[in-house]
């Protein structure tokens, strides 16, 4: 189809993306966003090599490796510092055709706003309900602004407030866990340059994984009741108390950290749902199928969702809802293995069983570095650009 005009409800990493995809095939694209400054969730990403590959053929891909980690290795070692596994990441690369970057998430979502453009892209702007009919879809703003496209793509999160008009009420899942992330300079102290450390002990885990500009991004993750609050200047100290004891890299990144920069999230994600469109109006990214972060394929299952939404609409021509079908189609099944092999990991991970966490530290120790490639590559090789 030609000449489309689209609307996109939030600017985030499959908002941007979408917007970028959309526009290189021709179409009048407006971006709205509820914040008045773009303020990414969390601190970095991994973008594996299924989400590289779609950047690389939207012309993003010098860009993204300038600000991406370089990833050759990935070791997991107990929390009493044994290494179970060592896994070199090249052969992997080899067999995907693309390396993984991990990026900082303001780097990444600055490089696809300036490739998206400023001109059309609309801070401050709360979408709050949708209305369609056979020719056009409509956005309706808090302050009262309407906006009419052919098509409405609501990319607006995990707390979207267009998903309910397209599937019914839904609310996010709690994980039963709190994940802590931010950057830090690189250090051998802390971590080889170019490997990617996890480690795990006690059903917690915590981890460094190599960004651009001389940085680690890390993570921490520890079982924890819904509802807890503890304030940034406190977060040093609680990770102190959670994680002592743990190997002295840990606790070397504990105390280089800045608590007023490190952010505290309760994970939730989102059953599969039945349906990601309505008429004109489709679901993108964690609006759609929000995940746990274990997988580390939230972000790219957004690029994904760029690459085949944009797909169908320009190589199909029967109407928008017609092309927003076959979308949902080529996505669904996907999506919703993904978020729940991300929750059978999540469980694993933080002890919900501890029988089958202490048996999966156990399987680290015996497990093949191709068993783990072979992992690898199925979920990246499942993506839309083999």
């Amino acid at each position: 189809m030609y000449n489309l005009k689209v609307t996109i409800i939030g600017a985030g990493i499959g908002g941007l993306t979408t917007g970028i995809a959309l526009k290189n095939i021709g179409y009048d694209v407006e971006i709205y966003e509820r914040t008045r400054e773009l303020r990414p969730a969390g601190a970095g990403i991994s973008l594996w090599s299924n989400g590289i590959k779609v950047l690389n053929r939207l012309g993003l891909g010098e860009k993204v490796a300038a600000i991406g980690g370089e990833m050759n290795r990935m070791e997991y070692r107990s929390h009493t510092d044994e290494q179970l596994s060592a896994i070199d990441l090249r052969p992997l690369v080899d067999r995907v055709g693309e390396r993984p970057y991990p990026v900082a998430r303001t780097d990444l979502q600055q490089m696809l706003r300036d490739a998206f453009g400023k001109d059309k892209l609309h801070l401050g702007c709360k979408c709050v309900g949708v209305e369609q009919d056979e020719t056009s879809a409509t956005a309706i703003f808090e302050d009262g602004d309407r906006v009419k496209s052919d098509l409405i793509i609501s990319a607006d999160g995990i707390h979207s407030t267009i998903r309910e008009y397209v599937t019914g009420e839904v609310t996010p899942r709690f994980a039963d866990y709190v994940n802590w992330n931010g950057l830090v300079a690189a250090s051998d102290d802390l971590c080889e340059a170019d490997n990617w450390v996890i480690y795990v002990g006690e059903g917690k885990r915590a981890s460094m994984m190599p960004v651009g500009d001389n940085r680690f991004y890390f993570f921490f993750g520890c079982p924890m009741k819904q509802g807890t609050v503890v304030e940034p200047e406190d977060r040093q100290k609680e990770l102190k108390d959670i994680f002592a004891g743990w190997p002295q890299a840990v606790r070397n990144l504990i105390d280089r950290l800045n608590p007023l920069e490190t952010n505290r999230l309760e994970i939730a994600d989102l059953d599969p749902l039945d349906t990601l469109v309505k008429g004109r109006v489709a679901l993108l990214g964690d609006a759609g199928h929000a995940t746990t972060p274990t997988l580390g394929q939230g972000g790219c299952q957004a690029i994904e969702d760029a690459e085949i939404l944009s797909r169908y609409l320009v190589s199909t021509n029967i109407s928008v809802s017609d092309a927003l079908k076959r979308y949902e189609q080529a996505r669904k099944d996907r999506v919703s293995q993904l978020v729940l092999k991300a929750r059978q990991r999540t469980d694993t991970i933080y002890g919900k069983d501890e029988n089958v966490t202490a048996a999966w530290y156990k399987q680290l120790e015996q497990e093949s570095e191709s068993n783990v490639i072979d992992a690898l590559a199925k979920v990246i090789l499942g993506g839309p650009l083999q």
